[in-house]
């Protein structure tokens, strides 16, 4: 039985990751350790037997070795983070504190226990990054792998990168047992409404404005977050401590293909079922248009990076990770999680404020 520290766990991922673990390891105890900012919900953790919620930040150093200490905790999984790339450019200290100083928190916090005061039980750090600290690719250029040069771009994958070294540095400096996977852009259930599938599925619902960046061009991979969930466990059970592992989903789609596939899943939604025009009826198609007329361009996102790709091949060779769902299933489910969670969302939202600028959607752990 393992005693586990989920940071982030009332966020979007780390919610996933709770439920996920709660499935596939009923026996072990989990604690979540969240600030439960705009990003996090109790909500998120409801029904779940056998877990904690803490309401607390990671950057409150005793706070954590006391929950360490109180549980016994022998894994922490890292997921807290602030991870939206608009707020990263218009406020960029709260990544810095957060993703930065946050990490290094919860590291001296393990050290301490698991090194320092000698415990002596197996343990493991596991920090969930993102494929941003490798920058931008080019048309023709080949995937991510875990040897490609880091060159981040925005303030977020400045502070992903920079809390990557930590976790790399205390392996290798303290011998702490660490591993970090850098994934793709992540949607599924419990997704906060600023993120581009569900920023978008709602925006058609209420028949505003589908506001696109630039050319819509810009590539990304597209990870189901239970994909993600299995990578990470995948990393946890087979990991090489101090190693790093891509975990893609295999599915790059420029942002207009992705915006396309939504709008038709939508129309596809309405014309299935035709209760769906009276709970939203702005919705073009609840009057027989396409969602797809709403599309508007705005000007491009400062620094906004053109393609993203990950080659997993070593996750896929050492860990026997692959990703189960392509893109069409998918978001699919994911539409339907919505459609059916309008109680989860809607107080998350107001409708006026709905209608803002397409963000990426990549590692977004709260």
């Amino acid at each position: 039985m393992a005693n586990l520290m989920v940071t982030g766990g009332a966020g979007f991922i780390g919610a996933n990751f709770v439920h996920y673990w709660r499935g596939a390891s009923p026996q072990d105890n989990i604690v979540v350790l969240d600030l439960l900012t705009y990003a996090g919900n109790r909500a998120n953790l409801d029904g779940l037997d056998g877990v904690t919620l803490i309401e607390g930040d990671i950057c409150d150093t005793p706070l954590v070795s006391s929950l360490m200490a109180d549980y016994a905790i022998d894994t922490i999984v890292h997921l807290a983070a602030e991870s939206h790339v608009d707020r990263s450019i218009t406020g960029p200290d709260a990544f810095v504190t957060t993703n930065v100083i946050g990490t290094h928190s919860l590291l001296k916090a393990a050290k301490k226990a698991w090194l320092d005061e000698g415990s002596g039980r197996p343990h493991r750090f596991h920090h969930a990054s993102t494929d941003e600290v490798y920058g931008s690719l080019s048309p023709d250029e080949p995937a991510f792998s875990e040897t490609t040069r880091y060159a981040p771009n925005s303030p977020y994958s400045a502070s992903k990168a920079a809390s990557d070294h930590l976790v790399r540095a205390y392996h290798h400096t303290y011998g702490l047992e660490t591993t970090t996977s850098n994934c793709s852009n992540n949607y599924g259930p419990f997704q906060y409404p600023e993120k581009l599938i569900p920023l978008f599925a709602l925006n058609a619902l209420y028949g505003r404005p589908l506001p696109i960046y630039g050319d819509g061009l810009n590539i990304r991979d597209w990870l189901h977050v239970e994909d993600h969930c299995r990578g990470i466990e995948a990393c946890l059970r087979k990991g090489r401590p101090g190693e790093t592992y891509n975990i893609g989903g295999g599915q790059e789609l420029p942002n207009m293909r992705v915006i396309e596939e939504i709008c038709h899943a939508v129309d596809k939604a309405f014309a299935a079922d035709p209760n769906l025009a009276k709970r939203f009826p702005d919705a073009p198609p609840a009057h027989g248009r396409s969602s797809l007329e709403s599309k508007t361009f705005v000007t491009d996102r400062k620094g906004h990076d053109r393609r993203y790709a990950i080659d997993e091949t070593k996750a896929r060779t050492e860990l026997g990770y692959a990703p189960r769902r392509d893109f069409p299933q998918g978001l699919g489910e994911t539409l339907g999680w919505y459609l059916t969670h309008e109680d989860w969302w809607a107080p998350l939202i107001e409708p006026p404020q709905i209608c803002t600028v397409v963000t990426d959607c990549s590692c977004e752990p709260h």
